[in-house]
Formats: structure tokens, C-alpha cells, sequence
């Protein structure tokens, strides 16, 4: 499990493929032409049309342009509308990181974070927020609890990011989570 993680700091993870300058995205191993328009709130033929792409295929380390991104940062989802949340409360949230030393990279649940370093994945105590279950942790957006680790214990929480830098800028924080339908 990879929550053993960086409780300790809470604090690392991985960075961004996204250039603020230029408006590009890195692929990365594990990306596709939906998950990257999804991201950045676009559809996948503008981002067709924009790169001149033929097909729906894409390779890691090929960079595309998101010409309508204002920053480098991805659009985070909106709350639940009231409708589809189960439960509500707020947790204390730190931040980890795939690649740490002694880390598998493999969640609890087995979604494998060294090939889909963008997923969207929250560390929990199982006995507060059931694995598998689907989120939205406020600054964080839409998530699935699928890992678990030893310094999660009652209402805290440790969000996937990509890069130590961004984890590092996460730090410590309270936040309201919403356990979705």
C-alpha cells in the first residue's frame, strides 16, 4: 500500500504535465484523448483540432495544446449538488505522493498510480469512508477512496498528487468532503 506514504510529511507527489506559458499538456503512460478533455474541460475533438490529430491515438511524452486553458492548473469539479451526496463532513487532509521509496504504486483497491499518475485517489480510514467509494474533496475535486495507510485514522484524508512541489504547496488543511451516490 502506498499510504505508508508520505503522511509522515503528508506532503509529496507528482508534477502537472500542463505548461501555463503555452498552454500544453505532456501525455503521459495511462492518458487518453477523454481523460485529458476531461481535465481541462474541453471536448475530445477541439483537442483533436487543435493538435491535428486524425485519430484517437496518443503516446506519452507527445505534447498537445489545450488552447483554451487559462493556467496550468486543471479545472477542479464543482461540489455535488446536494442530490448525490450520501454523506457529508470535514476531514484533515495531507497530501502523497506514487514515488516514494518503499512505495508499490499499487492502491489498495489495485488501481496502479505509476501508470495513471493523474488519477484522482484519496487515502482513508475504511472504517470512516468505505474503499471504492466515489468523493469530492472541496480543492481537490472528484475522487475515489482507493488506498488506505497507517497515519489515516478517523476523519483524515491523504489526496494522490502528482509532484512533492504540489504537495508540498497542499500542506495540512481542513477540508469538507462529500461521499457521492
Amino acid at each position: 500500500m502506498i499510504t505508508f506514504s508520505l503522511v509522515l510529511m503528508s506532503l509529496f507527489g507528482v508534477a502537472s504535465g500542463a505548461s501555463a506559458a503555452t498552454n500544453t499538456y505532456t501525455v503521459k503512460s495511462g492518458d487518453s484523448l477523454y481523460k485529458i478533455a476531461k481535465t481541462y474541460k474541453v471536448s475530445v475533438s477541439q483537442l483533436k483540432q487543435w493538435n491535428n490529430l486524425k485519430s484517437d491515438s496518443i503516446h506519452p511524452k507527445q505534447v498537445l495544446k489545450i488552447s483554451q486553458v487559462k493556467s496550468s492548473t486543471p479545472a477542479k469539479a464543482a461540489p455535488a449538488k446536494s442530490s448525490n451526496v450520501v454523506k457529508e463532513f470535514r476531514v484533515t487532509a495531507t497530501a502523497y505522493t506514487a514515488n516514494c521509496k518503499g512505495c508499490s504504486g499499487k492502491t489498495a483497491i489495485g488501481i496502479d498510480l505509476k501508470k495513471n499518475p493523474n488519477q484522482k485517489v484519496i487515502s482513508v480510514d475504511p472504517k470512516v469512508i468505505k474503499l471504492g467509494s466515489k468523493v469530492y474533496v472541496e480543492g481537490y475535486g472528484t475522487a475515489i477512496a482507493a488506498d488506505t495507510g497507517g497515519a489515516i485514522k478517523g476523519n483524515k484524508i491523504d489526496v494522490l498528487l502528482p509532484s512533492q512541489k504540489e504537495a508540498l504547496k497542499w500542506g495540512r488543511k481542513t477540508v469538507k468532503v462529500q461521499i457521492l451516490k
